[in-house]
């Protein structure tokens, strides 16, 4: 169950980064600073890119079932923090983002326990 349950996860936080990338686009950040927030949900959800993070997002959902259906929650759900790493990883690498020594000790310490519930 451990790979199912981490395929989930690498494909919400793939999902997160889609959808962060596709919302950072000039015509949208532009609308969100002009307070026209309908206008940027219309455009956004208009967006390929966009679709494809939700689509992760849902193809996700379905395999998780599957993980909650064969496991104990008390051990799948613990395993979604490793979204956290993962994200914050690549969004260092894929969208530049800068993390603190402060954010990286606290993605440390989220590494860890991930890796102690995973071994129960």
């Amino acid at each position: 169950m451990l790979p199912l349950a981490l395929l989930c996860v690498l494909m919400t936080a793939a999902g997160q980064l889609v959808l962060k990338r596709a919302v950072s686009v000039p015509e949208l950040t532009q609308l969100l600073h002009a307070g026209e927030g309908a206008a940027f949900l219309g455009r956004a959800l208009a967006s390929p890119a966009v679709l494809v993070g939700l689509g992760l997002y849902a193809v996700a959902t379905l395999g998780w079932l599957i993980v909650l259906g064969r496991a104990d929650v008390s051990y799948a759900f613990p395993l979604v923090s490793i979204g956290f790493v993962v994200t914050a990883l690549f969004a260092s690498i894929w969208l530049g983002e800068s993390i603190s020594a402060a954010r990286a000790t606290g993605i440390a310490l989220i590494a860890v326990g991930v890796v102690l519930v995973a071994r129960t």
